[in-house]
């Protein structure tokens, strides 16, 4: 089964879980500061970090690394549990599984929301291949972190994502080795670019879902904006939203994301 974390404010009892999905590369553990403060303003709601697939504590999943796979991975996850998942959440990589998991689970699902991630498929291109590029220059094993972070720096990598990568590195025996697997890793892009899901965005009925796109993020084009922006005046049920950032919203900007999440989830669910 897959790792997982629950948050939930002291001396409360929510009723209504939302599990939230990190991106590729990522772990559960990115979002933990945004939803400790989601939980304590919003006490009627808990938290679930998930660590997909073959990120962080999720390891030794068998193929296809799909994102049908990663889908099922969660339905076992949320039977494991014993706690309905009333919304879903995920970021870029992360959003897509949302979009499948939530609608394929019509009548348990209320509402999903997609941070910075697309509907669309499309060719293979975009940071994350970029970063896959990079890191395959860095077999393991590496005699430090920090051998990373400054050969992603200077192949001109933000040092804050450079030294988020090196997270993905652990410590056997006096040696840095990888978390994470390339080849998993490009098979997992790979699905996530070729998977179309706008019919899910464009049915007449289903789960609220709530598209968030970062200002300064370049995952979310302009063409697919205006796609969801005629399926939320079709259907009713779609919603986008504009919060200033990059793609890393939750580091980014977690004030907006935390004041749009207060305001608006559990709002409403039209199926």
């Amino acid at each position: 089964m897959l790792y997982h974390e629950s948050i939930e404010k002291a001396d409360s009892s929510p009723e209504q879980w939302l599990y939230t999905l990190h991106g590729i590369f990522g772990a559960g553990r990115n979002w933990a500061s945004l939803m400790r403060r989601l939980v304590g303003e919003r006490p009627d709601w808990g938290a679930i970090l998930v660590d997909l697939r073959e990120h962080g504590n999720s390891q030794g999943f068998p193929p296809p690394h799909t994102l049908e796979a990663t889908a099922a991975d969660l339905v076992e996850l949320v039977e494991g549990t014993g706690h309905q998942a009333t919304a879903i959440l995920g970021h870029s990589f992360g959003g897509k599984v949302a979009l499948l998991y939530g609608t394929e689970h019509p009548g348990q699902v209320d509402e999903i929301w997609v941070i910075d991630s697309t509907p669309e498929a499309r060719a293979p291109r975009g940071g994350a291949f970029r970063m896959l590029e990079l890191i395959r220059e860095f077999p393991d094993p590496l005699p430090s972190r920090q051998m990373l972070i400054e050969g992603l720096v200077a192949a001109g990598v933000e040092p804050g994502i450079a030294q988020w990568m090196g997270t993905n590195l652990v410590l056997r025996e006096g040696e840095y080795y990888w978390r994470i697997e390339f080849d998993t890793m490009q098979a997992l892009l790979e699905d996530f670019y070729r998977t179309d899901l706008w019919p899910i965005v464009e049915a007449p009925s289903g789960p609220r879902i709530h598209f968030v796109k970062a200002t300064r993020g370049s995952v979310l084009s302009d063409e697919a904006t205006a796609r969801i922006e005629d399926a939320s005046a079709a259907n009713g049920r779609v919603f986008l939203h504009h919060v200033e950032g990059g793609h890393w919203l939750n580091a980014d900007n977690p004030d907006a994301l935390i004041e749009l999440l207060e305001e608006e989830l559990g709002s409403g669910a039209v199926r």
